[in-house]
């Protein structure tokens, strides 16, 4: 069949298509320019902006940065911390999605009002961290997956997905003498991995980016995650205006700041670069279904 368009139609298609290749551009532009300035010489991209020839490329910063011990040590913190956090949250997230879509739950109002709540009212950094001190949590790994295992909105968007779980597939498993438990990770589980993928993606994201955490409760740098360490690195190789009198010094360490600021985005940022193409199957699929009702 043959969609006639009309004059207004083709428009509005055109409009469509010049913000997509808009929208495009702005996210592959910047990424392009972060990986290929990750392999230049400093030097040349200070000087003359980006080039993509190779003669004027290096792998220092590369070389710099997995040649550390520290990094090796806060990316497996990272990921550590990141799948930890992530099964963490996961768990929580669709135990207390899945009860409170159950009807039957007695006060499931009382309790999402009081989810509901902590959404919007917090005690703040000093009594989370006194909370957390007090808990004997400080310098340990716990203290960065236990305070914000409990994600309120990743709870209602689970609670909403097991909503639009067919009751009738849990009515004929009552009929056949299949207890909660059984039909919990028989049936309904199965049929949840789009919402389970798409909140695991969520969580270890955002668990992956985040040092303030790590900054806060863990003095010991041995736990430091990636991202703080790519911080302090980042932090010990930029002179602040006064502290050095000698200019070619400055100049070399800005040189060095610059060398190893382009090349530690992309290591960074790799493993979330490997992973989405596996979860992208599943992420357009879990956050609809989770948005009905």
């Amino acid at each position: 069949m043959v969609v006639k368009h009309t004059g207004l139609d083709r428009l509005i298609l055109a409009l469509n298509a010049i913000f997509l290749t808009c929208a495009v551009l702005v996210v592959v532009v910047p990424l392009i320019y972060i990986v290929v300035a990750s392999f230049m010489d400093p030097t040349v991209l200070l000087n003359r902006g980006l080039s993509f020839n190779v003669s004027d490329w290096s792998l220092d910063g590369y070389q710099m940065i997995l040649s550390n011990p520290a990094m090796i040590r806060g990316f497996a913190n990272a990921v550590l911390y990141s799948v930890s956090f992530a099964l963490v949250t996961v768990t929580v997230s669709i135990f207390a999605g899945y009860a409170l879509s159950d009807e039957r739950l007695a006060g499931r109002g009382f309790f999402m009002i009081i989810f509901i709540i902590t959404m919007f009212f917090g005690g703040g950094l000093i009594p989370t961290y006194l909370l957390v001190r007090n808990l004997g949590m400080l310098d340990t790994v716990w203290a960065i997956i236990v305070p914000g295992a409990v994600n309120v909105w990743n709870i209602i968007l689970s609670r909403t997905f097991f909503k639009g779980v067919p009751r009738e597939l849990k009515e004929a498993a009552n009929v056949d003498g299949a207890s909660e438990m059984k039909i919990f990770f028989q049936i309904v589980i199965p049929l949840s991995k789009p919402i389970i993928f798409v909140l695991a993606l969520y969580a270890f994201v955002g668990q992956w980016n985040s040092y303030f955490d790590a900054m806060i409760y863990l003095d010991n740098p041995n736990l430091h995650p990636l991202q703080l360490v790519l911080r302090s690195i980042l932090i010990q190789n930029q002179a602040a205006p006064g502290m050095i009198s000698d200019q070619l010094a400055m100049a070399e360490l800005k040189r060095l700041s610059e060398m190893i600021k382009y090349s530690a985005i992309v290591i960074s940022s790799l493993p979330l670069i490997i992973m989405y193409p596996f979860f992208q199957k599943y992420f357009e699929k879990g956050v609809m279904l989770g948005s009905l009702k």
